[in-house]
């Protein structure tokens, strides 16, 4: 491409503005050069993209999801989050390695479509990763065009094996079901991600290799270590799911007579590659320990209140010094990958707590959050997440004629509370258009469409068996966990009603 672009003609979301306003975007090769005023930059030489009509904002950036969702969204209904994980064990079964290319393409399709960038994928490889399928899931990102953090989502115990007491609550027969599904050795989990990483082609700006032990009880302390010990030589980032339920909470008492967070301190798993997701069941003493090592968090209010784990009191940690981003988690937990919801609701949910309303989340900051806070959980925050000199040039277009911005009052308050992503109308990442007028290019949708519905009905029937093995347990599952996160249930409201106090 030439030297010079010219972005010219629209309505500009510039770091730091509260308000968009007119202004040009210079770019250079992948970045913004400069912000400028309306037809000040004349380089004949430079390429003029017209923008007229548009409202550009920076590309939103997720910070937490599942690309193996793409193929599991609608799947369920009434589920807790533990009832979701007893039936992973056939919603993800049997894929081949092209199966997780299309379903990783199905959610950057829908997130590119909803003016997302970039995101932090921690994608499950039953029974364990392989190298060829970590490249066809960052395959998948290359050739939609996002960013990613490909982190394989790995433990080595079975779910039925983390919560502790879980195993021997089941009557012998159902115990016997339960036991047949296990994981492979922590050895063979960890030397795949080990081979991709001496080898990965991506550059780490584009896809980058991660690391995500899924949920600390499902993970022996010799794996965690093991993990850490690979982050650390690699210098990959580390993602886990962190109290994301009251389960989890009581679960870490049990098992460790500490919280989580405290139980990752110890095992030397914080610092500032970690970030953990959700974070709803986390107590003062835990954000002290994230801010103090650098660590990040992901705050995903959809799938939180669809699983009904509750709701995470992100301005108790923000308030701390943590670092928090947005995400949508993955389609089988979450439905959708629209990271404008997922700003919704992490403003809206913020007002439940006992606060006058100048502490709720106002549109500004979740803006932020879902852009600069997402890139620093996803590390790349010195490049992308900002409309700002020196930044990737990662943007999204927005029709000013949709319906959701007329009239356009305040563009800041109209992003957050009444878009939806059905304005996005051209995604640009890296300077390049990768949806142009609605259409991704280089994709061909309805082939996509049809292989997709094709690996459902087919991954449908060879899980059959698996599914109705899974749904033997749920009730005892669901007794059991009801019961033992209930020990837990108040931690909420005493945060917040000492918070007032306070």
């Amino acid at each position: 491409m030439a030297d010079y672009r010219i972005v010219a003609g629209g309505l500009v979301l510039a770091a730091g503005e509260t308000a968009a306003r007119a202004a040009d975007l210079v770019l250079r090769d992948d970045c913004i050069e400069a912000i400028v005023a309306p037809g000040s930059f004349t380089s004949e030489a430079a390429e003029r993209i017209n923008a007229t009509g548009r409202l550009v904002i920076p590309g939103l950036i997720n910070a937490h999801t599942h690309g193996h969702g793409g193929l599991g969204k609608g799947i369920g209904d009434r589920w807790s989050l533990e009832l979701l994980l007893n039936a992973g064990t056939w919603i993800n079964a049997g894929r081949t390695d092209e199966d997780r290319y299309l379903s990783t393409l199905l959610s950057a399709v829908e997130m590119l479509r909803k003016g997302c960038t970039a995101c932090y994928d921690l994608s499950a490889m039953l029974p364990t990763p392989t190298l060829e399928g970590l490249h066809e899931v960052a395959r998948a990102y290359a050739d939609a065009g996002m960013r990613a953090v490909v982190s394989p989502m790995i433990a080595d115990r079975s779910f039925y094996q983390a919560i502790p007491g879980l195993l021997e609550a089941f009557p012998p027969e159902l115990r016997a079901v339960a036991e047949t599904m296990r994981t492979a050795s922590g050895e063979a989990i960890l030397a795949p991600i080990r081979a991709a990483a001496m080898a990965w082609p991506y550059p780490r700006d584009r896809i980058q290799l991660g690391i995500a032990p899924t949920i600390p009880l499902h993970c022996s302390d010799e794996f965690m270590t093991g993990c850490r010990d690979l982050a650390t030589e690699f210098g990959l980032p580390v993602q886990t799911h962190l109290a994301e339920s009251p389960v989890q909470r009581a679960g870490a008492q049990v098992r460790y007579g500490m919280t989580l967070t405290a139980h990752l301190a110890r095992l030397g798993l914080l610092g500032p590659s970690f970030s953990g997701a959700h974070a709803i069941w986390i107590d003062d003493a835990e954000i002290e320990l994230l801010a103090k090592h650098g660590g990040t968090l992901a705050h995903n209010p959809g799938s939180n209140l669809r699983l009904g784990n509750g709701i995470a009191d992100i301005r108790r940690a923000i308030a701390g010094g943590v670092t928090v981003g947005v995400g949508t988690d993955g389609s089988s937990s979450a439905d959708n990958q629209n990271m404008f919801e997922a700003m919704r609701l992490a403003a809206f949910v913020s007002r439940v707590f006992d606060r006058p309303p100048e502490d709720w989340i106002g549109a500004a900051e979740a803006i932020r959050l879902a852009t600069e806070g997402s890139a620093a959980v996803l590390g790349m925050g010195e490049l992308i997440g900002k409309i700002a000199p020196g930044y990737k040039a990662d943007l999204v277009f927005l029709d000013l004629d949709h319906v959701n911005l007329v009239p356009l009052n305040s563009a800041v308050n109209q992003l957050v509370n009444t878009e939806d992503g059905a304005a996005v109308r051209d995604v640009m990442v890296g300077a390049q258009f990768v949806l142009r007028d609605g259409v991704l290019p280089g994709l061909d949708w309805p082939r996509i469409a049809a292989r997709a519905r094709a690996a459902a009905a087919r991954l449908a029937e060879a899980n059959a068996a698996t599914r109705q093995a899974a749904e033997s347990l749920a009730p005892v599952i669901n007794h059991f966990c009801v019961g033992l996160g209930r020990c837990v249930h108040e931690l909420p409201r005493r945060l917040s009603a000492e918070a007032v106090v306070a």
